[in-house]
């Protein structure tokens, strides 16, 4: 029997039990599914406590209370009090294997590019583990004229290689019908060239799993392994993906500092999506990093499951990100929207806004470090007016994973890496002359939203 003949065979069984699934859902204890009503997770009890577990937890995040988040009532003294507990308590959960000699990180060669140069590296981070990176050096950066440097961490399935503008280092790397995620905006995402071509020392890594630190994805159209698998052993053995990441990569930032083409006194991060993560924890540890490039929207992460609730036909509500994204502990103590917070004084800026009262509530640390003109803040586009906002309201309970983005102020289509914001902002806060259009000029939308 052919292959798809055994498929149109089965159709009937599948369609049969879907129904009896749809007919469990419908007629469970007696009840139908009403997706609006079972939007929002309630008790139903006289007591108010909940008898679903998905229902206690809801409790718990309506309750959360972490014991050191940001007050905005601090002083400047209980600011800075505050900002090093923070450091402290993010440095425990991080969770850090023991430093061990390892040798020192080797150049494996060196290649000229239109005015720069372009070198590969590779860290020994620990025994059993190698991390190639690229550096891209501007041909003017020298031992008596160092430039400032900027280490480039990548979206989820985007690699190093993409940062650099450089090939795919294999077939399967590169993207067609099948592997998209990542390179709708591939040109857009070259952080690195774009840096470098600004004058600074670019520095591109990979995330863990991913790219070059892949195991098998280099023979299935994809750039990423199954991290969710790598996360969650990670997790029984005490450490977490971001730790690993930050791990790695600040190794490779002390590195980078003692490089005499490197300016150790103007070293900055760049983060996209899923970048942005190890780039905070590196940023709140490392009081040496003076200038964050936050290139995703910012909220806090408590409210988006918080808010999103709404299940969909078949009973379900929305996930969680994969495991990559926990470190275990971290909601006992403060969210990500308060460790932005602690990254004040220092410049930041944000390119895809978010919920304003969050980005409002980083602003308020600013003006607590006496710094309120260091952070500066960029909406979407389509949120660039705030009559289009959904702001001066919390967000409700009761969301889908769309509804939540928009609440937040989020246009997915448009999540790429804002190099005509960041690269303006970033050369001005280290007195490089004005680099000129090193960067894909901005999309029409934002030019018409700018003229109005």
């Amino acid at each position: 029997m052919k292959k798809n003949q055994r498929r149109r065979m089965a159709r009937p069984g599948t369609i049969a039990v879907t129904l009896w699934t749809l007919a469990l859902i419908t007629s469970a204890f007696g009840q139908k599914l009403n997706i609006e009503k079972g939007r929002v997770i309630q008790s139903g009890r006289p007591d108010g406590r909940h008898l679903s577990t998905r229902g206690f937890q809801q409790y718990l995040l309506r309750n959360a209370h972490p014991e050191l988040a940001f007050n905005p009532e601090f002083t400047p003294e209980e600011f800075e009090q505050w900002r090093s507990q923070v450091r402290d308590k993010l440095l425990e959960l991080m969770n850090f294997p023991e430093p061990v000699p390892q040798p020192a990180p080797r150049k494996l060669w060196s290649q000229e590019r239109k005015g720069y140069v372009l070198e590969k590296w590779e860290l020994y981070p620990v025994p059993g583990s190698v991390v190639p990176f690229l550096v891209l050096i501007p041909e003017n950066a020298t031992p008596e004229q160092p430039a400032p440097a900027i280490m480039c961490l990548p979206g989820s399935s985007g690699t190093k290689e993409n940062l650099a503008g450089e090939p795919p280092l294999v077939p399967a790397f590169k993207p067609d019908d099948r592997n998209h995620d990542g390179w709708l905006h591939a040109e857009r995402n070259q952080q690195a060239v774009q840096f470098v071509r600004a004058g600074f020392v670019a520095v591109p890594v990979d995330h863990p799993g991913t790219g070059e630190l892949s195991d098998l994805a280099k023979l299935r159209r994809s750039t990423m392994d199954d991290r969710n698998t790598l996360s969650r052993y990670l997790i029984d053995m005490g450490r977490n993906y971001i730790a690993l990441s930050v791990f790695q990569k600040r190794q490779i930032l002390n590195w980078m500092r003692e490089q005499p083409h490197v300016d150790a006194e103007r070293v900055a991060l760049s983060g996209h999506s899923l970048g942005t993560e190890p780039l905070l924890v590196l940023a709140v540890l490392d009081p040496q990093i003076q200038g964050i490039v936050w290139n995703d929207y910012l909220a806090a992460t408590m409210e988006r499951p918080r808010a999103s609730t709404k299940p969909n036909h078949r009973g379900i509500r929305p996930a969680a990100n994969w495991l990559g994204h926990s470190i275990p502990g971290l909601w006992e103590w403060f969210d990500y929207l308060d460790l932005v917070a602690a990254f004040a004084p220092r410049p930041l800026i944000v390119t895809e806004g978010g919920p304003t009262h969050s980005l409002d509530l980083v602003r308020k640390a600013y003006q607590i470090a006496g710094a309120a003109e260091n952070v500066s803040i960029h909406y979407y586009p389509q949120y660039h007016d705030p009559a289009d906002r959904r702001d001066g309201k919390p967000i409700p309970e009761g969301l889908s994973s769309t509804e939540w983005l928009d609440y937040a102020n989020v246009h997915a289509a448009h999540h790429y890496f804002k190099g005509y914001l960041a690269i303006p902002w970033l050369t001005g806060q280290f007195q490089l002359p004005d680099p000129g259009k090193v960067y894909p000029p901005a999309p029409p939308e934002v030019v018409r939203k700018q003229r109005k």
